[in-house]
């Protein structure tokens, strides 16, 4: 399914779903091209440095990815619509520019631009774009690493968008709620992206509680639903109401059989797992409730198993990637090979510490400590030593009726003394951030001598 310069291009110049609503009850297909048109004149008036996108609204960020895309500068995204996210980014890479919401977000020396409807004509996008020109470069927060950038071309972006849309058959009757924000890369795609290449128009809510989630469902029946681990995790005991539902997606870590399971029960629709990341792009997926127990690549990426290792070769991945001589990227994802184009998520490389000299995967024993009935859920994370002499590892553990000695010796009884982690907290609920990922700093910080 390859998607082809010609068809990005047309997503700029189609306007046979103008009077389509981009959002729910509100602003129309139409309207966000107008904006965009107008915004790219403006962008044009100023040198083609980069723009920061610091805004919060699907419109608008829907409006500066097409102005950009039809030849606008390259935009700026923060992992966070915040001063001190803003603020780390600009050290990164300086902005004078930027396109915000945000009344609040003043950065002195950076001129704020504002976008609205005018009456004013103003002519309407071009279409000769080029694709594989730099689109956004992506900040992330660094919940595992330092933060990093990562550039995203048009192709990127347009293309996994314009894809997502074929394959799972989206369209202008479809409406998407989204609970994970538009600032990171799977919201970015799913709530605005993927709205503006197929006309489906996206709900102006981004709810995290079950209670939130169950009322937007009610109030706008949505046909696909876009969410995290964390919120599936929340979601275990809430059926959501009415039948609008007929696509659910998860992203941004890896979905646990409880939560897959109690989701497709309650709620007779499967979830479509999607495996990937910020700088690789979707690379597969999987629907347990339709007897899917390992990933399948997408048609449009090729994979291999290298010492272990997934590799993949994909028009999606950022060009920041090293690639080896066949054009594959060499992923930190520990995989075993399926047939039928699969594969079997094992855990990540750079999860394996040494303790004492000794090699320690958490993922391993983060899956024994979830096979256990009362945990619902478990975050390891390797802490240093005093003096800086290798690790120990500490974590959280989230579940009811848990007793703490019982589940020590669970661990003692099948793990080697080295891997039975150090320091173990029972909480009520792990801390996680707004892309639904786990908040490995509060948790060090849970689990620092002090807390």
């Amino acid at each position: 399914m390859k998607i082809t310069t010609e068809q990005i291009r047309a997503v700029l110049a189609d306007r046979s779903l103008a009077d389509k609503p981009f959002l729910h009850g509100g602003l129309a297909h139409g309207e966000v091209h107008a904006l965009a048109a107008r915004l790219f004149r403006d962008l044009r008036e100023e040198p083609a440095e980069p723009v920061c996108l610091a805004a919060g609204q699907k419109p608008l960020m829907a409006t500066a990815l097409a102005a950009a895309m039809a030849g606008g500068p390259p935009l700026l995204l923060p992992f966070s619509p915040t001063l001190p996210a803003l603020e780390r980014l600009r050290r990164a890479v300086p902005f004078s520019r930027m396109i915000t919401d945000d009344p609040g977000l003043a950065l002195p020396g950076v001129s704020a631009l504002s976008v609205a409807i005018c009456e004013e004509k103003i002519p309407p996008l071009p279409t000769s774009c080029d694709p594989l020109r730099e689109l956004l470069r992506i900040f992330t927060g660094g919940t595992t690493a330092s933060p990093q950038l990562w550039s995203k071309t048009g192709a990127n972006l347009f293309g996994e968008a314009l894809f997502l849309c074929r394959h799972y058959k989206i369209t202008a009757e479809d409406r998407i709620l989204a609970t994970v924000p538009p600032h990171h890369i799977y919201g970015l795609l799913f709530s605005v992206l993927l709205p503006l290449v197929s006309g489906a128009s996206v709900i102006d809510r981004t709810p995290s509680f079950p209670a939130e989630i169950a009322e937007t469902v009610r109030a706008c029946r949505p046909t696909i639903l876009v969410a995290v681990p964390a919120h599936y995790r929340s979601l275990m005991h809430q059926p959501l109401p009415g039948d609008s539902l007929r696509l659910a997606f998860s992203s941004a870590g890896m979905l646990g059989e409880r939560e897959n399971s109690a989701f497709s029960t309650h709620n007779h629709l499967g979830i479509t797992e999607v495996f990937g990341s910020t700088e690789t792009g979707g690379i597969g997926e999987r629907n347990r409730f339709g007897q899917q127990e390992h990933f399948t690549a997408f048609p449009i990426v090729n994979h291999k198993v290298h010492h272990g290792r997934l590799a993949v070769r994909s028009p999606f991945i950022s060009p920041d990637l090293p690639v080896d001589e066949e054009g594959f990227f060499h992923t930190a994802d520990r995989v075993e090979p399926c047939p039928d184009n699969g594969f079997i998520f094992t855990g990540r490389s750079d999860n394996i510490t040494k303790v004492g000299g000794k090699r320690v995967d958490l993922d391993e024993i983060r899956a024994l400590i979830l096979r256990q009935p009362e945990v619902s859920d478990c975050l390891l994370v390797a802490l240093p030593e005093e003096g800086g002499r290798g690790h120990r590892i500490g974590g959280l553990v989230q579940g009811r009726g848990i007793v703490s000695s019982v589940l020590y010796q669970r661990l003692r009884d099948t793990l080697s003394p080295h891997a039975v982690p150090k320091i173990l907290k029972i909480v009520d609920r792990i801390p996680v951030r707004q892309n639904g990922k786990y908040d490995r700093q509060a948790a060090i910080a849970l689990l620092s001598p002090c807390s």
